[in-house]
């Protein structure tokens, strides 16, 4: 069952039960400093750089093909939690399922370790509703434009948003999710099932390795690295997907579509379609941009797991389109 929703998909509004999305002045950040760029750049790049760098290093002895696949198995359920459960499930409602699916995806987002889900869904909300504007917890265009004041941009919102009390208002922007009681078992829970997205990789290291030194490295690697690069791709998105990247559709801010991050963020780097029809499940609207996380969501509807899949109309779209 695939549902249009064109009133919910208009490019300058984003509706959670009553919240809506003004964007009639937004600032123009075309020209965004040389040095935003730059600082931003340096703050992805590097690390990236390093983790890829390290298992040259310590192959055989503190990396092997057991660890990859525990790094990238691990990587894959704990990212999917996050695109498909956290995002397009839980804050966008893009589709439907059973509860069983949604509790799943939701364990698998909190095993991702980025805050339990009516936090990231409250933020992330709060986000689409102001969007670039003062109030938005991740934009890098709000700091001022002196060489510190770049600096706190790309770190605020690459991740230094995570550390700001006070950005979420739970009793407004999640009281959907809080109505079932699995969900809040789940959000109230939240270290649990850190600990189990930790220590679950750590032990199949050890099993597949016969060994304590498997344990030990697919903590490593399953686990913290693991964690560090889902995170460290999630924070790209803010960062990056509003500074480089094509804008093919009005969304009233600077959300840009980013091919690099399409494909390692699972199809979340697609980020100015994604603003301009943000209840899309779909974000990769072109038939070659990669969109792993709707490809899921399509399967799922296959097989029957999902319904009330949410997608623009091809008017809608057409509305959208930058001229």
């Amino acid at each position: 069952m695939q549902t249009e929703t064109t009133a919910l998909l208009d490019q300058n509004t984003y509706t959670i039960e009553t919240h809506e999305q003004h964007h009639d002045e937004v600032p123009d950040y075309d020209k965004a400093s040389t040095a935003v760029r730059i600082v931003t750049a340096i703050v992805i790049i590097g690390p990236l750089l390093a983790i890829a760098a390290i298992p040259f290093f310590v192959w055989g002895w503190g990396f092997s093909w057991i660890d990859l696949g525990l790094l990238i198995g691990m990587y894959l359920m704990t990212a999917v939690g996050i695109t498909v459960g956290y995002h397009r499930l839980f804050t966008h409602r893009s589709f439907e399922s059973f509860g069983w699916i949604k509790g799943m995806f939701a364990i698998f987002g909190s095993m991702a370790v980025q805050g339990p889900l009516f936090t990231w869904v409250a933020d992330h909300r709060k986000h689409h509703q102001h969007s670039d504007l003062d109030g938005d917890p991740h934009s890098p265009h709000l700091h001022g434009s002196g060489i510190w004041d770049v600096i706190q941009g790309a770190w605020h919102s690459h991740v230094g948003w995570l550390f700001n009390k006070g950005v979420s208002d739970h009793g407004r922007f999640v009281k959907d999710l809080s109505k079932s009681k699995l969900l809040s078992f789940i959000d109230k829970s939240f270290l649990l099932w850190l600990v189990v997205g930790m220590i679950f990789p750590a032990v199949l290291g050890g099993l597949l390795k016969m060994s304590w030194v498997g344990v030990l490295t697919g903590f490593v690697w399953g686990g913290l690295v693991r964690m560090f690069l889902v995170h460290h791709v999630t924070w790209s998105v803010n960062s990056a997907c509003h500074l480089w990247g094509a804008r093919p559709y009005a969304s009233g801010d600077q959300s840009r579509n980013n091919p690099i991050f399409g494909v390692l963020a699972m199809g979340e780097g697609w980020h100015n379609a994604h603003h301009a029809f943000p209840t899309s499940a779909r974000h990769g609207l072109k038939w070659w941009q990669v969109d792993m996380s709707y490809y899921m969501i399509w399967v799922l509807q296959k097989c029957r797991l999902a319904w009330a899949v949410r997608l623009p109309s091809k008017e809608a779209i057409d509305r959208a389109a930058q001229v």
